[in-house]
């Protein structure tokens, strides 16, 4: 027998436990099986495309420039081999949890606890970034209705802080209008005792709604995201139908191939590395589409729509990111999209595009897409401590559902005080990171997991992932990779040894990635394990060295908090330690 910190869970008892609890006459334990494939799969959609196509997508052009789509692609199939991993999973295990429950059937409980942990930041930390996007366009909107709240309440307190203190290094430097918002809202907050009243009015608004409407439950969720994903679509297809039309007719290609520092047109005029800097960017704009498995209980038929949904989400919203990214880097010059919080707004401004009406567009869209991911995002969290309770990891009340809405009470509604509350003191950039990383190490653990749960037989009407034999093929695909490394830059490998402050977080993560995939080629020559999920493991491990030190110190720091959590109540209070 094992050691209990990795005692896992059967499968066939987490099926037996669910049905149960969908039996249970009393308390309204089970949840309503309402949502069809299309639910499912406008539930993706609403989740991908939000904040990270209308805010974080700006960032990111201007790291990689046109290159960016390279990037985009790489997150795509990384996700793509995720979102297979997924669904071996839902079809498995269709039951609340996403990959909390699979990994506590895969590798065991002091992993599962760490990626519920991790899926805090993904959801609830990662919707305090999309309140705050949501607030920009929204004041944005009402600025050109000639509607205006006061900056200070348009705002978080360390972006203004932030602002104020650099201005105030470099008094010499060139104050943007955003800027100068945030200098206003320091300067002109009321004070109470000495401190400046400065905090994200419409921020907190949207929270507290989508907070009561999730409460409602998710039939009513379900319509609302549904029209609101298509609403969305049409709008970001008009974007791409004028934005393109008026590259090719205006001659902008050649934005396609800007200049770089030396002179040299290219299509990565930052390099490579440049591309790599704007992973936190690229990836937030994929987060989501693995919440559509936190809803398995809520499904007609999870072992059939679940990986339907999640799969058709995933290539509708790639498709539609390439896109618009080539649309961007052509409309205008990537250099100019520095510090932009609204890029498809932004297009389409006098001095760039100058198309008046798209820009009204823009920001209802906008407003409407970060609503939509505000929702989904909102509906998971719960799910996911709903099923830690229902393990003894949480205490009882996690697990309570109301009995009229048949939602799960208690845990949506501290999901709204954890979104909410931080919106008081923290702000966007600080949460951008230290979402992504949270959520590519949940991908990494669910591709892994995959690995290590038994085969079994193909069955009809039910998601079946496909055995392809890495014996050899993962380990040659491994040299060919470190080969083609060598020999597109013959100081590849050498470089990575020569460590400094700049390149630390980068060499350290990227000689740590090449060791893993040694040793997985090892182990996968040994026990023949199937290529999907190794694919899958191995582009979300590479994701993971464009993080930085910081991110990594935050991350650490989160999960040290959570294994605390873990040790001074889940691992006494788990239903496992009192069955064995």
């Amino acid at each position: 027998m094992g050691h209990p910190l990795f005692r896992t869970k059967n499968i066939d008892k987490i099926l037996r436990d669910a049905e149960t609890m969908a039996d249970d006459p009393h308390a309204g334990a089970g949840l309503k099986r309402v949502l069809t494939m299309r639910d499912l799969t406008f539930f993706g959609i609403a989740a991908i495309i939000g904040a990270g196509s209308f805010s974080s997508l700006g960032l990111a052009v201007f790291s990689g420039g046109p290159g960016v789509v390279v990037l985009f692609i790489i997150c795509g199939i990384a996700c793509g081999f995720t979102a297979l991993c997924y669904s071996e999973f839902a079809s498995r295990i269709p039951v609340a949890g996403s990959a909390y429950t699979y990994a506590y059937a895969s590798f065991g409980e002091l992993f599962a606890w760490i990626i519920g942990w991790a899926l805090i930041m993904e959801y609830s930390i990662g919707n305090i970034y999309v309140a705050f996007s949501w607030s920009d366009y929204f004041t944005s909107f009402l600025h050109r209705i000639n509607i205006h709240i006061p900056d200070y309440l348009t705002c978080s307190y360390m972006e203004a802080h932030g602002a104020v203190t650099a201005a105030a290094a470099n008094a010499s430097a060139q104050i943007t209008n955003s800027t100068q918002e945030l200098l206003n809202a320091w300067n002109h907050a009321p004070m109470i005792g000495g401190l400046r009243i400065i905090f994200d009015l419409p921020a907190l608004i949207i929270n507290l709604c989508i907070t009561a409407l999730v409460y409602r439950g998710v039939k009513e969720s379900r319509n609302f995201s549904n029209a609101m994903v298509m609403l969305k679509l049409a709008i970001v297809f008009l974007v791409i139908i004028v934005g393109g039309y008026l590259i090719f007719h205006s001659g902008d290609t050649q934005n396609w191939h800007p200049v770089n520092q030396a002179g040299v047109r290219s299509f990565m005029p930052n390099g490579f590395s440049g591309v790599m800097a704007a992973v936190s960017g690229v990836f937030f704009a994929y987060i989501g589409f693995d919440a559509v498995s936190v809803l398995a209980e809520e499904s007609k038929n999870p072992q059939r729509d679940l990986p339907r949904g999640m799969i058709l989400s995933l290539v509708i919203c790639t498709v539609i990111y390439i896109v618009l990214a080539l649309v961007l880097t052509g409309a205008v010059v990537y250099s100019k999209f520095e510090n932009v919080g609204d890029p498809l707004a932004f297009i389409f401004e006098p001095q760039n595009l100058n198309v008046g009406w798209m820009q009204m567009l823009v920001s209802i869209c906008a407003v409407v897409a970060m609503t939509s991911v505000l929702l989904v995002f909102q509906m998971g969290q719960p799910r996911i401590w709903m099923s830690m309770s229902r393990d003894g990891l949480l205490p009882s009340v996690f697990e309570k559902i109301h009995p009229k809405y048949q939602t799960p009470s208690f845990s949506t509604i501290l999901t709204g005080l954890i979104v909410g509350i931080p919106i008081l003191f923290t702000d966007k950039t600080f949460v951008l990171d230290f979402t992504s990383i949270a959520t590519l190490f949940a991908f990494v653990l669910v591709c892994g997991g995959v690995l290590l749960i038994p085969k079994r037989e193909k069955l009809p009407g039910k998601f079946n992932m496909p055995f392809i034999s890495s014996k050899f093929l993962f380990p040659s695909i491994v040299i060919a990779s470190i080969v083609f490394a060598h020999v597109m830059s013959k100081n590849y490998f050498s470089n990575l040894f020569i460590i400094t402050e700049d390149n630390a977080s980068f060499n350290i993560s990227t000689i740590i990635f090449w060791n893993v995939m040694i040793i997985l080629s090892v182990v996968t020559f040994i026990k023949n394990w199937s290529l999907i999920p190794l694919l899958g493991l191995s582009t979300c491990l590479y994701l993971l060295t464009g993080m930085t030190g910081n991110n990594w110190a935050w991350f650490g720091s989160w999960l040290f908090l959570g294994l605390i959590i873990y040790f001074s109540y889940g691992y006494r209070k788990s239903k496992l330690t009192v069955t064995t």
